[in-house]
């Protein structure tokens, strides 16, 4: 435990100290870090390319939530409270309540890799450590912290939905769209772009695609959530036609190739 304080501490010093630094980043709403713990420095690469949104897949392995796309590399050191959690909430500390210092909310997909209803239950007991940085939920309020954290992968949607109040969201699929669904509970709609849409950037969005992506950012915004899609080429024709189409976070593993195209198309905004 004094190990677990003083490490919380000197984390809190480094950040605080390195906040003027984080006033050069420009926040960008539409990146979202995709299997974000492959980088060399898990979340701070992110952090420093502007990203608002990152994604850590985990395992439950001897009570321990550890982060890692496949069982076998997992190591107990890598866990989500060391590599996401006490950076977040140390950074928020330092940036009086926000993780960039007045910036937008940030996203943390938890995607559970295996044994949703088990891991949940760690996870839950995990995040009430962390309670003054998250987002809260009922099943009709949303209450906005710094992090949202929005759980993907094996997700035990029963079991949340059955809470009263929590500190996650569902991540909802496109199929959900053609019910009623709840943004306190689904705030996010993510899929698999490859099962939806047969053009991956290569010359013109046909209309037929233009038309489809159109129908489904709508109902999703309608509802009041937010839409991403997996699977998408680092292709920067097709960013545009993300862009165009109203899809809010934008999936990659290049953390510079998105944060130049969304900032050339903010500065073409502003210009």
């Amino acid at each position: 435990m004094m190990n677990r304080l003083l490490f919380s501490v000197a984390l809190s010093l480094v950040l605080a100290c390195s906040a003027s630094g984080q006033n050069a980043v420009t926040p960008l709403p539409h990146a979202h870090a995709h299997n974000d713990y492959n980088h060399e420095r898990p979340l701070m690469d992110a952090l420093d390319h502007g990203f608002c949104s990152v994604e850590a897949d985990i395992f439950l392995v001897d009570g321990e939530l550890l982060v890692a796309h496949d069982r076998e590399d997992v190591h107990p050191t890598r866990t989500l409270q060391a590599l996401y959690l006490d950076p977040l909430i140390a950074r928020v500390r330092a940036n009086g309540g926000r993780v960039y210092p007045d910036g937008p909310e940030f996203i943390l997909l938890v995607d559970i890799k295996e044994d949703g209803g088990a891991t949940y239950e760690v996870l839950r007991g995990v995040l009430s450590n962390y309670a003054e940085m998250l987002t809260t939920f009922t099943a009709d309020s949303t209450t906005k912290g710094a992090v949202t954290v929005i759980l993907s992968g094996d997700r035990p949607i029963d079991v949340v939905a059955a809470e009263t109040e929590r500190v996650v969201g569902i991540d909802g699929r496109v199929s959900d769209l053609d019910g009623e669904v709840n943004r306190h509970l689904m705030p996010l709609i993510s899929d698999n772009w490859r099962s939806h849409f047969d053009w991956f950037g290569t010359g013109v969005m046909p209309d037929d695609a233009q038309r489809k992506l159109k129908e489904i950012t709508t109902k999703a915004h309608t509802a009041g959530c937010i839409v991403r899609f997996w699977g998408i080429p680092p292709r920067e024709d097709l960013w545009d036609a993300l862009l165009a189409g109203g899809v809010d976070l934008f999936n990659t593993d290049n953390l510079a190739q998105l944060q130049a195209f969304l900032l050339s198309k903010r500065g073409n905004q502003e210009g």
